[in-house]
């Protein structure tokens, strides 16, 4: 099947790199992102590596720099990612980018300005990237959701530098040591009427160890909230994470192939 690209953004931004994001009809595209180069099976919204609703559900190969870079599902009625999924290979010594978020027709900056509660949260984090180009890439607005500020910065970002600790200890013979989904579950509130604050995050990884010859998997969630103290993070079995899906209305998710189960 021929493949129907088309770019939904590409813009300027007080002189930031140029990006491309690719809407593209199946996720053979760019599936290398994608365990065993199989995406998840989310009923209703991915299926087969190809949308299950077109007009509303947008499969994205997110091109920086002439490489792809991560893939996301966008969501343009809730105006945010369903999830997005990147390889982790480990990090370079580099300083988190100072750039601007790059902008897309769906959600613009204006949406998340004056808002003292909510910030822009990468499901893709820049301190997964491996090198300093795959982190600017993440500064996409298709890769990012209003997620409050104090959650965003306490609990979940210490969950993401524990997260690349346990990944780390899975010593794989290519340079691929894990794959890693990252998602939102859209919640009743939104900003400015347009986009939707969700109600959950969560995350999910899985590897395998060729030294210890088996396979590591592991699974995050959390509300969207603000905390005082520390947000309770679930660290659970992917197959747990899919059961909580059930209970949110989103049955018969699979993430993973078995083997991460």
């Amino acid at each position: 099947m021929k493949m129907h690209l088309f770019v939904i953004s590409v813009l300027l931004v007080l002189g930031f790199p140029f990006i491309m994001t690719e809407v593209v009809e199946s996720f053979n595209t760019c599936s290398d992102f994608f365990l065993n180069g199989q995406p998840p099976v989310i009923p209703g919204i991915l299926g087969n590596s190809v949308s299950q609703d077109n007009n509303r559900y947008k499969l994205i190969c997110q091109k920086y720099k002439g490489a792809y870079r991560f893939a996301t599902v966008y969501d343009t009625t809730s105006k945010i990612p369903v999830f997005s999924a990147y390889k982790y290979t480990g990090k370079k010594s580099f300083k988190r980018p100072d750039v601007n978020w790059m902008i897309e027709p769906e959600a613009i900056n204006e949406d998340y300005s004056g808002n003292c509660k909510v910030n822009r949260g990468h499901l893709f984090p820049n301190s997964h990237a491996a090198d300093e180009d795959t982190a600017e890439s993440t500064f996409t607005l298709t890769n990012a959701v209003p997620q409050m500020i104090s959650f965003n910065s306490g609990s979940w970002s210490d969950m993401e530098e524990e997260t690349k600790k346990i990944i780390n200890n899975c010593k794989n013979e290519n340079k691929i040591l894990a794959h890693v989904l990252t998602g939102a579950i859209p919640g009743n509130s939104t900003l400015d009427k347009k986009v939707n604050i969700p109600s959950f995050m969560w995350m999910a990884f899985c590897c395998y160890n060729s030294t210890e010859k088996k396979w590591v998997s592991q699974a995050y969630w959390a509300p969207n909230v603000e905390e005082n103290k520390k947000v309770k993070i679930v660290y659970e079995s992917v197959q747990k994470l899919q059961d909580f899906f059930n209970q949110n209305e989103m049955e018969n998710v699979q993430l993973f192939t078995n083997n991460c189960n």
